[in-house]
C-alpha cells in the first residue's frame, strides 16, 4: 500500500494481498484523520459482504472469491467510542463457475486486493463526524454532537 495527500485529499494505491477497510482506517488513524468519505475501483480476489438482519440485530456474512472486479466502492470514516469505525459498501462483478456474469454487493466487512485497488479519501473539513448507538434498530449512526 502507498498513499499521497495533496492539498486535503489523500489518494490511496493497495497492492497485491491489502484488505481494504482496514488499510483506510490505518491510513486516517496515521493521519490524524477522524472522519471522512472515501470512494475507489480495483481488481479483488475476496469480498466478505454482510446484509444486516434487524429482526436479529445481527449481520449475515457471504463471501465471494474470484477475480472480483470492484467497480464501485463507497463509505465513511467517523469517530466513535471505541476509535474509528468504518461504514463501506461495495459492488463488484465476476464470472461465476459456469462462465456466466454476476454482480455482488451491499454492505463491506473486508475485501482483498487482487492486483490493485485506488482510492480517494477525503477528510471533513472545519469539524468531526462523530457515531452514536441506536438502541431502537441496533445500529449506529452520524453524531454530530
Amino acid at each position: 500500500m502507498d498513499y499521497r495527500k495533496y492539498k486535503d485529499t489523500v489518494y490511496i494505491r493497495m497492492d497485491k494481498g491489502d484488505e481494504i477497510v482496514g488499510g483506510i482506517l490505518d491510513i486516517c488513524e496515521k493521519e490524524k484523520i477522524f472522519s471522512a468519505v472515501f470512494s475507489g475501483i480495483g481488481g479483488c480476489s475476496e469480498a466478505q459482504i454482510q446484509t444486516f438482519i434487524p429482526e436479529s440485530g445481527t449481520f449475515e456474512t457471504r463471501i465471494v472469491q474470484g477475480m472480483l472486479e470492484l467497480v464501485s466502492l463507497n463509505g465513511n470514516v467517523v469517530s466513535g467510542t471505541d476509535g474509528l469505525f468504518a461504514h463501506t459498501h461495495a459492488l463488484f462483478t465476476y464470472k461465476d463457475g459456469n462462465g456466466a456474469h454476476r454482480v455482488a454487493g451491499g454492505h463491506i466487512k473486508a475485501i482483498t486486493v487482487l492486483y490493485t485497488a485506488e482510492i480517494e479519501l477525503r477528510p471533513v473539513q472545519g469539524g468531526t463526524i462523530g457515531r452514536q448507538y441506536d438502541p431502537e434498530t441496533g445500529t449506529g449512526f452520524w453524531s454530530f454532537e
